[in-house]
């Protein structure tokens, strides 16, 4: 469990020093990966997110871009996390029946570890 978190530090790091803030972040990978975006045009919460997979450091790092939809405006705020290799299928699956459910499950746990995340807590 320590080697887990020791890869996690250095890739967020690595990934870090390739842009500074978490929208510098964001911006970085949607100009420089191909994301695979899943859309809910009924959730209340979720507008979409988009899933990256990047090589960075020669080593392969799971990405998702949660879009949370804006309780008075029509946009939405964005918020990365670095997840687990499954979590795309695993949310694809899941996310029409409800998207909320799906990301509390699958993606909201790597928030703990995923400094640009929110606090849902």
């Amino acid at each position: 469990m320590k080697l887990f978190y020791f890869l996690l530090i250095t890739t967020v790091l690595s990934f870090s020093s390739h842009a500074q803030s978490c929208e510098e972040q964001i911006e970085y990978l949607e100009d420089n990966y191909y994301g695979s975006t899943y859309t809910s045009p009924t959730s209340t919460a979720i507008s979409e997110v988009t899933f990256y997979e990047a090589t960075i450091d020669y080593r392969t790092v799971y990405f998702a871009v949660v879009c949370f939809k804006s309780k008075y405006s029509y946009g939405c705020s964005e918020y990365l996390y670095q997840v687990g290799s499954n979590t795309k299928f695993n949310y694809s699956m899941n996310y029409i029946d409800s998207a909320g459910n799906a990301f509390r499950k699958y993606i909201e746990p790597y928030g703990d570890n995923s400094p640009c995340a929110p606090d849902l807590d």
